[in-house]
């Protein structure tokens, strides 16, 4: 549907997103327009195509789907547009003087003649440059967002493009659809596709293969986490995407990518022994080469275990001072850690690590360490804080993240290290390569960093396998813990995790008081007994809150998925309120939600603190809906105002995936299986769902899906070249008498 009028008052808009509210008059009436727009003014006559929509709160508006900006048909009009405030230093009375020296011909002369402005009185030469300068970019932006509209790209990406191109979108795509894959962040293969079929360009040309291949690589980083892939798989993988089955062909641009610098290649030796090539996006690449040289740098510059002090005695002391007695792989994990330059301490639940990382900064206080605890995540460094009684940061915060630039910028980094002495990273398997990658920068040559995690969880979400190609490449010393401390006599949490990890049934006794299973076939009996546990029965039982239980499932989809559960959660815990739609998804005010990207330019207020970004897995309320914005309120007190445009990066989080949970304690957590998890749903997710607690685990489902899971110790391959660039940094290093 298509209304024509004119602006008659900007009510709301984002500079950074473009989203706006605008009163809107047709020739009929008033109407509320929303939507993503270039920048409009009062007064500008507008097509707008788009349809209606109800809003609970504000009533019936017009969601603009494309705008098209229509010229002034009279001279109140042209008036109205020069003085809207879209050309500097003109106001009312210049705009009057203008339109009363050339009429209807005004925006033709603006276009055309502008030196010709200097013939209305008060217009001197600059004056005129200045007012022709603003018409220009003005009528280029809007022939850009116009030009793009033709071709189905919706309204908010336009925007993002003309952003990135300005006065050259038009020619700069017309050359090249498929560069949007490479320049446009969020922009996938097949939209770039589309518009080159609009633009009736040729599919076999080499751009759309180089294309194709660019995006296979970056979508199964983005999808599964891979920072590299190898040559066979790539090309198949491009070869679906294209839909060409001539893989010489594809294999042939792999070359001219590798000479531009897209693409980067190094041979990995697989476990038949053959040398294969993997094929790498240059940010990946150059990421996983800087986390090597720099490992190695602080493993060869660290002095030897010999030249340092013996900590013994230091522990000896520790263990008198707290009454406790650690082990000899304990002491031996202190010990290596203080006498290494890089050092990796892994074990499950109950296995001491916590008991370590008191003891090492004790010692390193004795010493005149200066120390620095930090974790990829707000909660697992909230979580640290709480178990060591210390200070203790994420990572991006560690290290001074700043995006006012447009990209991440670190303050501390090779040029102003960290003047920590000794730094302890907790959940370590939860950090990508790009965070590890800029922490490492930011770490003095002098340091010692201790890499704590469970070498058996699940993997970061992001691009990378850091704890595992670490451990996988040996050249750094790792502490593996085994024996079970934090266990009551009661207490079956810890003891099942182990049991699941060992591919052995988890013990179910009905003396337990932490560890349950309700065993229950249909799908609606699952959802109905996972709603009816976290509003009535866990509260009441454990006297917590519906706030304290987080609900994991395996999937996102499917009868007892995410989705469902958000859906049936929110009817029972939230049924009323303000409230908006997202996505086909309803958020209310009152609403648990998920932030589910790493977004380095949402801007933050905690008191009178502000900062940007919010990262995926951060878990806050919505506090308030504005005009449909979300107001959300994290866990760690920063507030969030949510447009139009940011809002795809939430959901609702009554109910989260296994993967989403990573990182994270909860006081109690409900498993809901359904009997069609399939292969993906194995030993490592249901070990890492039940390691999320810390009081109480429920899971509700089918045995068979219980028992499905604990036999199933398949894991998807994540493909990297951390470990390959780690052995081949140090070979380097030791030829160089390192």
């Amino acid at each position: 549907m298509i209304i024509k009028g004119s602006v008659d008052t900007i009510i709301f808009r984002s500079e950074e997103s473009g989203y706006t509210v605008m009163e809107f008059l047709t020739e009929e009436r008033h109407v509320t327009v929303v939507g993503c727009m270039p920048e409009i003014r009062e007064g500008e006559m507008l097509s707008v195509s788009g349809k209606w929509v109800n809003n609970s709160k504000y009533g019936e508006q017009f969601q603009a789907e494309e705008i098209t900006f229509e010229a002034p048909a009279d001279e109140e009009g042209i008036i109205n547009y020069l003085a809207s405030g879209l050309f500097y230093g003109v106001g009312r009375a210049t705009a009057e003087a203008i339109v009363r020296r050339f009429g209807l011909r005004t925006l033709d002369i603006l276009e055309n003649e502008p030196a010709r402005l200097t013939e209305v009185n008060g217009i001197g030469k600059l004056r005129a440059e200045s007012i022709a300068e603003n018409f220009k970019d003005n009528s280029a932006m809007r022939a850009a967002i116009l030009f793009l509209q033709k071709h189905s790209v919706p309204l908010a990406l336009a925007m993002k493009i003309y952003k990135v191109y300005g006065e050259s979108t038009e020619s700069a795509i017309t050359e090249n659809p498929y560069r949007l894959v490479r320049d446009i962040d969020g922009v996938g293969f097949v939209t770039a596709d589309k518009l080159a079929d609009n633009l009736g360009y040729d599919k076999n040309s080499d751009f759309r293969i180089s294309a194709g291949i660019i995006y296979a690589l970056r979508d199964g980083g983005g999808r599964n986490g891979h920072t590299a892939l190898p040559e066979d798989m790539l090309l198949r993988e491009s070869a679906a995407l294209l839909r060409n089955d001539d893989t010489e062909r594809i294999a042939a641009q792999l070359p001219r990518l590798i000479l531009e610098g897209q693409l980067f290649s190094v041979r990995v030796e697989r476990e038949d022994g053959e040398a294969v090539p993997f094929y790498s996006l240059a940010t990946e690449y150059n990421s996983e080469k800087s986390i090597a040289a720099k490992l190695v740098r602080l493993i060869c510059e660290c002095p030897s275990a010999a030249d340092c002090s013996d900590s013994a005695s230091e522990i000896a002391s520790y263990e008198k001072t707290h009454g406790i007695i650690l082990d000899e792989k304990q002491k031996a994990a202190v010990s290596t850690a203080m006498a290494s330059g890089v050092s990796v301490i892994t074990g499950g639940p109950g296995t001491g690590k916590t008991t370590i990382i008191k003891c090492l900064m004790e010692l390193a206080d004795a010493r005149g360490m200066e120390c620095a605890l930090c974790a990829p995540t707000g909660r697992a460094a909230k979580r640290l804080a709480e178990t060591t009684g210390r200070n203790a940061q994420t990572i991006h915060r560690l290290i001074g993240m700043d995006i006012s630039s447009g990209k991440p910028v670190y303050r501390m980094n090779e040029s102003n290290p960290l003047s920590a002495d000794i730094i302890v990273v907790d959940e370590i398997s939860m950090a990508d390569v790009y965070i590890f990658n800029a922490l490492l920068k930011a770490v003095k040559p002098s340091a010692k960093v201790v890499l704590v995690g469970d070498k058996d969880q699940l993997p970061s979400v992001s691009p990378g396998n850091v704890l595992a190609d670490i451990i996988a490449s040996d050249v750094t010393p790792v502490t593996y813990l085994t024996e079970i401390y934090r266990q009551d006599a009661d207490s079956l949490i810890v003891v099942n995790a182990h049991r699941i990890n060992e591919g052995k049934m988890p013990t179910i006794r009905n003396s337990s008081k932490d560890f349950f299973y309700i065993n229950k076939q249909a799908p609606e009996s699952i959802v109905s007994d996972v709603v009816s546990l976290v509003t009535e029965r866990l509260p009441k039982y454990f006297h917590i809150t519906p706030a304290d239980i987080q609900v994991l499932a395996p999937m996102k989809k499917g009868p007892t998925g995410v989705e469902v559960l958000n859906r049936e959660l929110q009817a029972s815990l939230n049924p009323t309120g303000k409230e908006t739609v997202i996505g086909g998804v309803t958020f209310r005010d009152g609403d648990k939600v998920m932030h589910t990207v790493n977004n380095y330019d949402l801007e933050w207020r905690r008191g009178t603190e502000e900062g940007t970004g919010v990262f995926n897995g951060d878990v806050g309320t919505i506090k308030d809906i504005v005009r449909g914005e979300l107001i959300v309120e994290f866990d760690d007190g920063r507030i969030v105002e949510y447009d139009r445009a940011s809002q795809e990066d939430l959901m609702l989080a009554y109910a989260v995936s296994v993967h989403k949970s990573q990182g994270s304690e909860f006081p109690a957590v409900i498993l809901a299986l359904g009997g069609g998890s399939g292969m993906l749903f194995n030993r490592n997710l249901l070990y890492t769902a039940v390691t999320r607690a810390k009081n109480v685990v429920v899971i509700v489902g089918p045995e068979s899906a219980l028992r499905k899971a604990v036999a199933n110790n398949y894991t998807v391959k994540r493909y990297t070249l951390l470990k390959e660039l780690i052995c081949a940094t140090l070979s380097k290093a030791s030829l160089l008498g390192f």
